[in-house]
């Protein structure tokens, strides 16, 4: 596996961020969906990732900085075909690292609740993320969860 910054015109990388897109208005009451659509995470304090095997995409994720210290772990998505081979893990760690490489010392995200999001809260809390109160213009809701960790 290769994961590589860039990428986010590759049309496999655009569909997977459609099926990103629709899969979370699906199971997300209107008006608490906050992806970055493909505009958003071409912006400049965004970094988006890809995760490769050959010329295959396995996944997808982006570090959007908040501040100068704080960033944010965004559109983290795995292919249906590459489920369950760590590819999460693998960009996780590389959004870590591109973090780290940017001055930043905090992570945090925003996450749904309920079954369909059970695996990423699970990944999340295994990668050392904990629970937190909103951060930047979010704001809770019975839907909504909120993560951190140091980096």
């Amino acid at each position: 596996m290769r994961v590589a910054q860039g990428e986010l015109e590759h049309p496999a990388t655009v569909a997977l961020l459609q099926q990103h897109f629709d899969s979370m208005l699906a199971h997300s009451p209107r008006g608490a969906c906050h992806f970055l659509d493909l505009s958003g995470l071409a912006a400049p304090e965004v970094t988006f990732l890809t995760a490769w095997e050959g010329e295959t995409l396995l996944g997808c994720g982006a570090l959007k900085a908040i501040d100068a210290g704080h960033g944010e772990v965004k559109s983290m998505r795995t292919a249906d075909h590459a489920l369950r081979r760590g590819v999460a893990a693998a960009l996780l760690a590389a959004i870590v690292d591109a973090a780290r490489a940017q001055g930043m010392t905090r992570l945090s995200l925003e996450t749904g609740s309920g079954e369909p999001f059970a695996a990423a809260v699970a990944l999340y809390l295994c990668h050392g993320f904990d629970w937190c109160e909103p951060f930047g213009d979010y704001e809770a809701t019975p839907f909504n969860r909120f993560m951190t960790r140091a980096i």
